[in-house]
């Protein structure tokens, strides 16, 4: 069954080679779009690129070199670029103790690969009047992520990134989305470890829910992608008594503690 509104694009997402960006992939494929399915793991990069008929452009999406070379190959493929989903991301564990490496590669893959892709394409979207930039920031983007500051911090930073550009540049032609899902069944769960089982875990959802949902976004135009209706409530409230809100979460973070002295 096809998915409507992306026949005949041009779509490359990033850390696609399984996952929430797999599924992207998938999704936008069977829409009719032509997907460029990049991953530093080059093996699965090509088995979803070969199972939606896609093309495979492995290697780095998050340094200068990387991203440079991923956008001139993803042109050479595509002949234009009409959608790009930053996708690919880290979540190093770990509080303000956490190793300055952590700090680092959260920075570079989750923000900085996003403002290096905008700054390749911006030039001819601006001058052609359109493009979609999708950035998979997730719901600790929105709220946090407890027992990972580098991560809650740096989706921070992405999702302020994607509110600058859409603010920005709308009036010319670009549509900005920020994804923003809470508990996803991929092995970025499992690697979160006890505190995504106790926070995540009850509420995950497959990542093929991930892409339907954003999929639907991007066809309203909407700038929040969430596949997870709570997330909303728990933004709104975040946003109305802040006080209120941290200290619900504290308790959630006692609860944690007290469950690794068991």
């Amino acid at each position: 069954m096809s998915t409507p509104g992306f026949a005949g694009q041009g779509v490359v997402v990033t850390g696609a080679g399984r996952g929430i960006g797999a599924a992207l992939a998938r999704a936008f494929a069977a829409g009719g779009a032509r997907v460029v399915v990049n991953d530093l793991d080059a093996e699965a990069a090509r088995a979803v690129a070969a199972e939606c008929g896609g093309s495979a452009v492995p290697g780095d999406a998050a340094g200068a070199e990387g991203l440079a070379a991923l956008v001139g190959q993803a042109r050479d493929v595509l002949g234009e670029i009409d959608v790009w989903c930053a996708n690919a991301g880290v979540a190093p564990v770990g509080g303000a103790d956490a190793p300055t490496a952590a700090w680092t590669s959260a920075w570079e893959v989750n923000v900085l690969a996003h403002v290096r892709a905008a700054e390749l394409l911006l030039p001819r979207w601006l001058e052609r009047g359109s493009g979609r930039f999708v950035a998979t920031v997730s719901a600790a983007g929105l709220l946090t992520m407890l027992g990972s500051a580098p991560y809650a911090v740096s989706k921070h930073g992405a999702l302020a990134f994607a509110e600058w550009l859409s603010a920005t540049y709308r009036h010319r032609g670009l549509r900005v989305h920020a994804l923003c899902p809470q508990g996803v069944r991929t092995d970025m769960l499992t690697s979160t470890g006890a505190v995504g089982e106790a926070l995540l875990a009850p509420t995950a959802i497959e990542a093929e829910d991930v892409a339907a949902a954003a999929l639907d976004g991007l066809r309203a135009e909407r700038f929040l992608l969430l596949p997870h209706a709570e997330v909303a409530e728990y933004y709104t409230a975040r946003a109305t008594d802040p006080d209120r809100w941290l200290t619900a979460m504290n308790r959630l973070q006692q609860g944690l503690e007290r469950s690794e002295a068991l």
